[in-house]
């Protein structure tokens, strides 16, 4: 198969300074008008903080910085130039209405230290916002300040041990399975919990008499992942209720995944006590490689009295105001109310769709990810037979039998002009590839995407050593990662020489 993007005519190489050094004395970008004031000694003014020499500023014209960024630019990899796979992650297409509402004059210059009188519009966002939220997880109240799905996990514990306190046992466990998301464990230690492991049984849900023998009172609550991060709907996950409910305990869900639920069925009415959802990933505002995220929580009634404070709430005179004074509260999560421009996005992406098309966007990511995995069945490695929903979770088993493992095949997939997948996650499943379309992939898209891995695999067959030394149409060859990540090199730096 053809890669659908050539391979780019300026690469970076070994003498980078063709690219990058394009500055030389005298150049510049801006001229400016005479002084029409005059002239000052600014050595009186400012002594010994003005500075004469500029250091290696550098000095190129208009153009050439233009074109340095734009081409910098076109390196990157982005959700408008095609189909990112990254399972778990949601990388679906942020729209373009979003971005128009979220510019509006009274939403973009408003502060959030302006009083609450004319910021009657911003309240009612975040009212409307926060009811929608409130329907589609069928929970009670919720409170939109964490500012990631993380974040939104220490939130929802936090009020978890508060709530156990205020019944007069703190408890001191909880229990997540093997199948949830990562941060889990490290939010779980975080409030101060001790960690125990559940065990997924053979099809890769929740081995429910496990959890029976492993609950009792001393566990506050059980985080976990639905549908989780094999893309399975947990079946039994009424019975997972009882069993935390019988005995005191609470069940957490990591809304993570909900591109898989929304307007099918709601987290609330199969016994979920708190759960976070992330606006980043199912309700399409952007990814902002580490903010600006949000990780709303929503709780059932019994949660409500210690959400984070300020709340939202409605005046006798039906004007909006927030309370401040809630003596069970957590206290503040986050400074001010939030990440304001994300509830604009989110609450634009809810009311463009309504709950028709809320709905029709779950069923196109569960039948793409579906798609996906019907085209490579067979071709890789399928752990469990078990229905998938929104993504759908391979293995390099066949194909390590030719020494090219998961990180290999996703990097040689970057060739075909597509960003890899999700590597070596979940960790239950060795040499893991997690795939998500999310509902954005057209029938085309995806059949580029299945066309790619088909063509990936059959030279592990025939040339594996091609996989091996993979990427080669990228500016730059396969990094050392491990080097990469701990002695990061964040800044380019001329060649002395």
């Amino acid at each position: 198969m053809k890669s659908r993007t050539r391979k780019a005519t300026r690469h970076v190489n070994q003498n980078e300074g063709l690219i990058f050094e394009k500055s030389s004395p005298g150049k510049a970008a801006w001229k400016l008008p005479p002084l029409d004031v005059p002239d000052v000694d600014t050595a009186k003014l400012l002594g010994k903080v003005e500075r004469k020499d500029l250091g290696n500023m550098p000095e190129v014209s208009e153009i050439e910085i233009i074109r340095h960024f734009t081409r910098l630019s076109t390196w990157n990899y982005a959700i408008d130039l095609g189909m990112y796979p990254l399972g778990s992650c949601t990388m679906k297409y942020n729209p373009r209405v979003n971005e128009v509402v979220v510019r509006l004059d009274g939403l973009a210059n408003g502060h959030p230290y302006q009083p609450e009188k004319i910021s009657q519009g911003a309240l009612r966002i975040i009212k409307t916002l926060s009811d929608c939220l409130m329907e589609i997880t069928g929970m009670d109240a919720i409170t939109l300040q964490p500012a990631a799905g993380a974040h939104g996990e220490l939130t929802g514990l936090l009020m978890v041990r508060a709530y156990h306190l205020a019944k007069g046992n703190p408890r001191k466990k909880v229990l997540i399975p093997d199948s949830a998301h990562g941060t889990n464990p490290a939010t779980a230690a975080t409030v101060g919990y001790s960690v125990e492991n559940l065990k997924s049984n053979e099809r890769g849900m929740v081995d429910v008499a496990a959890l029976a023998a492993q609950m009792n009172e001393d566990v506050a609550v059980l985080m976990l992942t639905n549908p989780n991060t094999l893309g399975v709907f947990e079946q039994e996950i009424h019975k997972i209720a009882e069993i935390m409910h019988a005995k005191g305990g609470l069940l957490y869900m990591d809304g993570a995944n909900m591109n898989a639920l929304v307007g099918k069925v709601r987290p609330g009415d199969f016994g979920v006590d708190v759960m976070h959802l992330n606006l980043h990933k199912t309700f399409s505002t952007p990814h902002g490689g580490g903010g600006p995220g949000s990780g709303p929580v929503a709780v059932k009634q019994m949660l409500e009295p210690f959400l984070p404070k300020p709340v939202v709430i409605t005046k006798p005179d039906g004007t909006l105001a927030f309370e401040y004074v809630r003596p069970m509260s957590v206290g503040r999560v986050r400074s001010f109310y939030g990440n304001f421009g994300m509830f604009v996005r989110a609450l634009a992406y809810i009311l463009a769709n309504g709950p028709d098309g809320l709905r029709q966007t779950t069923e196109d990511a569960v039948l793409n990810a579906n798609y996906i995995r019907k085209g490579l069945d067979g071709v890789y490695d399928l752990p469990y037979s078990t229905p998938t929903m929104h993504e759908v979770v391979f293995s390099d088993k066949l194909q390590a039998k030719k020494g090219v493992k998961t990180m290999d095949l996703a990097k040689r997939l970057i060739d075909y002009g597509f960003h890899p997948y999700t590597t070596a996650f979940p960790l239950i499943v060795p040499g893991a590839m997690m795939i998500e379309p999310t509902e954005s992939e057209s029938t085309e898209e995806m059949d580029l995407f299945i066309e790619a891995m088909k063509a990936i695999a059959k030279e592990v067959e025939e040339d594996p050593q091609m996989v091996l030394d993979a990427p080669h149409t990228t500016r730059v060859s396969r990094l050392d990662e491990t080097a990469a990540a701990r002695k990061p090199v964040l800044r380019w730096k001329p060649n002395p020489d």
